[in-house]
């Protein structure tokens, strides 16, 4: 058994215990917490990751819900232990939940909460910022000026690609595929192609409508195509964003065989998921096509890298930042609270769970739902008719 982890509590007499695996920015979240009667308990041990035997001893004998992270192992242990508890009400602090085992949950009745419709943007934004930083080599020509090396300009000093007029492609149209693409046809006139198993309607009418306010102005308008095939846009783009979900369908997805079809000075980018790109196969292609770039934010083994491409000048990697934005952070522990309490008071669940903007109104009440329950149905729970 684990040694008991240092916390923070907050409203010792509450009604109801909610733990936090970690703190959380802002303190709205805690102020709606405790709002409604409840202590709540924030560990502050210095580990980045906390182990199964720290979150056991942090639930300990009494919990009715806990505020976890994307990093920890929720499974069998874990729910059983919650459950034992007393506590129904389980939230991740991410959108994504491939740390959750649900049919465990599921077993132990209890709910699994998640934070979407609040991370569209600033993750597009993200991973717009590393595509600039990609094709203009700013994080080389950074590092070339502070370690002193600049002693005048010459023409062909960190030469990058022009992202006006060449072609973004898009694995996955989704929300954030699609908010991706919409800054890039319009920040920077790139015309678009992309791949997903749904037409994405609402992406394809912007990109027309900005065609047309294009030629009216006497402009070279953008176009766009909806490829049949995933292979068409690797091969067609200059510039490549991954945005699928990941599953068993989308594990290596760019492999060995799918970097071969790219531009030799192609850029790909993948704010998405780790295992969706075989880092050994990028790492290779990386070293034998120097001016192929990649800009990064999650890893196949994170937190870990696969050796070689730290030390590789063509890859930009970033810790897993793309919703590192105050606002979409704040707003995350918000909506992952929200949920932990709305299934300990009993509220129904909120009928919609990307339109989340009434729970990160600051000036009004939030509703009285959880925002969203990924496992809302499996267990029977009723939906908000708000």
């Amino acid at each position: 058994m684990a040694k008991p982890v240092s916390i923070e509590v907050w409203n010792p007499n509450g009604k109801y215990r909610v733990v936090s695996t970690k703190p959380m920015p802002g303190t709205r979240w805690i102020n709606l917490l405790v709002q409604q009667h409840c202590r709540v308990e924030i560990c502050t041990e210095k580990k980045t990751i906390l182990s199964v035997q720290d979150i056991i001893a942090l639930i300990g004998d009494k919990c009715d819900g806990v505020i976890g992270q994307l990093t920890e192992d929720w499974g069998e242990e874990l729910f059983s232990a919650l459950s034992r508890a007393g506590g129904k009400a389980f939230s991740n602090m991410a959108v994504g939940y491939n740390n959750v085992d649900v049919n465990a949950a599921n077993k132990y009745g209890v709910a699994v909460g998640n934070t979407p419709g609040v991370l569209t943007e600033t993750t597009a934004e993200l991973a717009a910022s590393l595509s600039l930083a990609a094709a203009r080599r700013i994080v080389e020509a950074d590092e070339f000026m502070r370690a002193g090396l600049y002693d005048g300009w010459l023409p062909h000093l960190f030469v990058g690609n022009l992202l006006k007029g060449q072609t973004v492609g898009v694995i996955g149209a989704g929300r954030i595929g699609s908010a991706y693409a919409r800054m890039m046809v319009e920040g920077f006139k790139m015309n678009l192609i992309y791949f997903d198993l749904y037409q994405a309607t609402r992406l394809e009418k912007f990109v027309t409508a900005y065609a047309e306010f294009l030629k009216a102005n006497g402009e070279q308008p953008v176009t766009w195509k909806r490829a049949a095939s995933m292979d068409e846009v690797l091969q067609e783009a200059d510039l490549i964003s991954l945005h699928p979900v990941l599953d068993k369908t989308t594990y290596h997805l760019v492999n060995k065989e799918r970097l071969s079809k790219m531009k030799k000075e192609a850029i790909l980018i993948n704010c998405s998921r780790g295992p969706v790109v075989d880092e050994v196969a990028l790492v290779e292609h990386l070293r034998q096509n120097p001016m192929f770039r990649v800009g990064l934010d999650v890893f196949e083994d994170e937190p870990n890298m696969k050796p070689g491409l730290a030390e590789l000048k063509n890859a930009i990697v970033v810790p897993h930042i793309a919703s590192a934005s105050k606002w979409t952070r704040e707003g995350m522990a918000t909506l992952a609270a929200l949920n932990v309490l709305g299934k300990i008071k009993g509220y129904p669940v909120w009928f919609d769970s990307n339109k989340v903007e009434p729970f990160l109104n600051e000036n009004a009440p939030p509703p009285a739902a959880s925002p969203s329950i990924v496992n809302a149905k499996a267990l029977g729970l009723p939906v908000s008719k708000l």
